[in-house]
């Protein structure tokens, strides 16, 4: 499998868990997701920068992650029933709202690992990357939406589809298949996708483990570990053989990537 150009030059990865926000920052009041958090991953020298979208009330594709303001701005209302103009109000002090097309534009060399956290969102997601689809991988927990995505890419015009990784029901898939020994089933399962994204483990289930690394290697599929935010857990990941990790501290992250 030819390796998709979002996944040069070789691992291991370092993706900013929703931009970098350090505690100087955040006293600040700068939040995820925001326009200064994904300002400081590109000036921490992070290459990587794993965000989600949501569709606005008046179809604007933003940076945001959860569905409704209230843990970021103490506003209850969903994202969907907001117009931009008064996002961009609300996060004024928080760091700046910042659309997916604010975000291609304005840091050309970060590459975004894009979550499509809505519907709704998935097919402007797809359209708005097709021009970069070299530096966006898309994923989602729902396989469907990442689908529409790619398809709305394609369909944009993109050189080539975007980077992708699976939803969780094809990861649940895969974990079973391995587990059972099922390698004609997990080749299946592997196959079309860039990177495994996954937690190490859901609940009482580990999700990663070597046999995964493995299948997924030999697939020519990476392995990226999230949400990893010690150093010493970063350290034993990456002696496993896992590809990148997706952290709320990627400077102290790329410390240990370069300290290796």
């Amino acid at each position: 499998m030819t390796r998709h150009p979002y996944l040069s030059p070789e691992p291991p990865r370092v993706l900013a868990h929703r931009g970098l926000v350090t505690p100087a920052d955040a006293a600040q009041g700068v939040v995820e997701n925001s326009f200064a958090a994904v300002a400081a991953a590109h000036a921490a020298g992070i290459d990587y920068v794993e965000s989600d979208c949501h569709l606005t009330a008046d179809g604007a594709v933003i940076l945001f992650h959860d569905d409704d303001l209230s843990r970021v701005t103490g506003d209850p209302r969903k994202i969907a029933d907001v117009r931009l103009p008064e996002l961009e109000e609300l996060m004024a002090d928080r760091g700046g709202l910042v659309t997916l097309p604010q975000a291609l534009g304005a840091f050309p060399d970060v590459r975004f690992n894009l979550d499509v956290k809505a519907e709704a969102a998935a097919e402007p997601v797809g359209r708005l990357v097709a021009p970069h689809a070299e530096r966006v991988l898309v994923t989602s927990f729902s396989d469907d939406r990442r689908r529409v995505a790619l398809a709305a890419a394609r369909s944009a015009g993109a050189a080539l589809r975007p980077a992708t990784s699976p939803g969780s029901s094809t990861v649940a898939r895969l974990v079973a298949a391995l587990a059972v020994g099922l390698r004609g089933t997990a080749r299946r399962l592997l196959a079309d996708v860039d990177a495994l994204q996954i937690p190490e483990r859901q609940g009482p289930v580990r999700v990663l483990t070597p046999r995964l690394v493995r299948a997924a290697h030999a697939a020519g599929v990476e392995v990226h570990v999230w949400t990893v935010n010690e150093p010493a857990d970063m350290e034993r990941l990456l002696d496993l053989g896992v590809d990148g990790v997706v952290t709320d501290r990627a400077d102290a992250a790329l410390a240990v990537v370069n300290g290796r």
